[in-house]
């Protein structure tokens, strides 16, 4: 509430400005993301009010937006009431999550013939406060499954660019991560790739929450296709036991995501030292009316048919509607 004041208008109108609205917030996707860890530690955010309006008609400033990214495939959710907001799967999509209050008027509205000097203003309206849900569904062409340390980060580092951590022991890979395989560096076409997710490692149990399994099985759910990583130099697991245990997990999660094209692929062929294992793992794929794939990560054998083999399925399976940009 302001009148103007001056040496020759000592008697002035109202002249209060206007408040700025308040900033609003928004989330974005973002292919430059792959996890939602930045939002582990911060989880209160809040856009900038509104400057409030002064005299000699100054309109206050709108507050600044805050537009935070996400990956892509962030699926975002009303917390209280668990109601579906947006999914958002393309590059720059953008949805708002909050929005900012509405400025209050400044006493110059509310002026008329009857009210030369008002001495009301309208206050301004209180922002959108809301608490959300984010479940991270990675988008990729094909998923890997099977036990921790069955050779999928070796595959993924050696099939793209992408480098997740290795090493000999269960549970390295702590996130799921993402590359893109693309054919040129087997020879190839340079236009044609496809994107491989990196998932940790399933377990007996994974689909009730056992191991590090059922936060990450939902990452498979978008993909179009699964290779199934069985490690041949595993002397504790034969190979049947190993295919049996993960394929009930998939079925137990999810009947879509066993019902998707699935590929075993025996790897760690550099290390096999039983051949009967080999034997047993040709057996089962000629049970499911697969050929027989084996790969090494070590030495290369088997990858470059291996990407040119999935290339090819791919390209001959529609892609699903709700992966389309």
């Amino acid at each position: 509430m302001s009148f103007r004041r001056e040496k020759f208008a000592p008697e002035g109108g109202p002249d209060g400005g206007d408040g700025g609205h308040g900033g609003s917030i928004f989330l974005r996707a973002s292919r430059a993301l792959n996890t939602l860890n930045p939002y582990r530690n911060q989880r209160e955010f809040a856009a900038e009010r509104g400057r409030q309006g002064e005299g000699c008609l100054r309109h206050g400033r709108d507050g600044l937006d805050i537009t935070l990214d996400v990956p892509l495939g962030t699926l975002v959710r009303d917390g209280e009431t668990g109601e579906t907001l947006a999914e958002l799967l393309a590059d720059g999509e953008t949805v708002c999550v909050a929005r900012g209050g509405r400025g209050g008027l400044g006493n110059t509205h509310f002026k008329s013939s009857t009210n030369r000097t008002p001495r009301h203003h309208q206050p301004g309206e209180e922002g959108e406060a809301r608490a959300l849900d984010l479940e991270l569904k990675l988008i990729a062409d094909v998923g890997l499954a099977g036990f921790p340390n069955a050779g999928k980060s070796t595959l993924v580092s050696r099939l793209s660019a992408a480098r997740p951590k290795i090493a000999g022991y269960p549970f390295t890979t702590l996130e799921p991560q993402l590359g893109v395989v693309s054919l040129d560096r087997f020879g190839g076409d340079a236009l044609d790739s496809w994107v491989i997710a990196d998932i940790p490692g399933l377990i007996e149990g994974a689909a009730q929450g056992a191991g590090l399994g059922i936060q990450f099985l939902r990452h498979v759910e978008r993909t179009r296709m699964l290779l199934h990583l069985v490690d041949l130099s595993d002397p504790m697991q034969a190979p049947a036991e190993a295919v049996r245990v993960i394929e009930a997990e998939l079925a137990a999660f999810s009947p879509v995501l066993a019902a998707k094209p699935r590929w075993l692929v025996g790897t760690k062929l550099d290390a096999l030292q039983d051949e009967d294992r080999k034997a047993d793992f040709e057996a089962l794929c000629a049970e499911r009316g697969q050929a027989p794939i084996f790969i090494s990560g070590v030495t290369g054998e088997g990858l470059r048919e291996l990407a040119f083999a999935v290339d090819r399925a791919l390209k001959a399976s529609p892609r699903p509607v709700e992966a389309e940009a």
